[in-house]
């Protein structure tokens, strides 16, 4: 099996020249442009998908989406009204719907508590919606930094499974890395733009389905064979 690696695997390379995340955006933005990412006609429907796509493909999550819809739940107070296993089997395709029930009826219930609308709990500075999220039980780093990047439009670089391997396998960190490492070499070497944020999150995730796979990586059609 091949990989695009420019350091032996499990091995790190030196500090990355800030250009080159410059250099990555500009590869994919040529590549894909807008990115169209995250799909979602409100706020509300943003941050749901930020839990239910949890463990799951993104088609899942469309198909539970489409049903909260027909039934009228794509709602903070119906949402936080109706009955947990109710909402569960709304959410089924989703998979895991019993805990991502829970796990909305607890982003709900933060959000509804002391804020007058999901607009108010939205609007308050990055670092204190940040936290809250996180107190929030179910609701990781990953899901936190989505629904603030994408739900709230605040500047916060989210980092997930794939990219962690396109890094990995470029020789830009090791396994070991942490989710606060990565996030920092991408805010720290990129300017704090939020399209630019929304749009280079998305275009790993697609590299990251379509070429950079666990097992089997299409390494030949990938635009970032030969980065960094």
């Amino acid at each position: 099996m091949s990989f695009c690696t420019k350091t032996p695997q499990g091995k790190k390379s030196s500090a990355p020249d800030p250009s080159a995340f410059v250099h990555l955006y500009r590869i994919l933005k040529d590549r894909f442009g807008p990115s169209g990412w995250w799909p979602g006609e409100s706020p509300l429907e943003v941050a749901v998908g930020a839990v239910l796509t949890q463990n799951t493909a993104w088609i899942n999550v469309e198909k539970a989406i489409d049903n909260l819809k027909k039934h009228g739940m794509l709602d903070l107070g119906k949402l936080a009204a109706i009955d947990q296993g109710e909402l569960a089997q709304l959410i089924r395709a989703s998979g895991y719907y019993n805990i991502k029930a829970r796990r909305l009826k607890n982003l709900v219930s933060a959000a509804a508590s002391g804020y007058d609308s999901l607009e108010a709990f939205l609007g308050q500075d990055l670092n204190s919606l940040r936290e809250i999220l996180l107190q929030t039980n179910g609701i990781g780093k990953e899901t936190a930094d989505s629904i603030c990047c994408y739900a709230a439009d605040k500047t916060i670089f989210v980092v997930d499974a794939y990219t962690k391997r396109i890094l990995m396998r470029h020789g830009i960190i090791d396994n070991s890395s942490t989710y606060d490492q990565i996030q920092g070499l991408f805010q720290q070497n990129l300017p704090p733009d939020l399209g630019l944020y929304k749009d280079l999150h998305a275009y790993l995730v697609f590299i990251g389905k379509d070429c950079c796979r666990p097992s089997n990586p299409r390494c030949g059609t990938c635009p970032l064979h030969s980065w960094p």
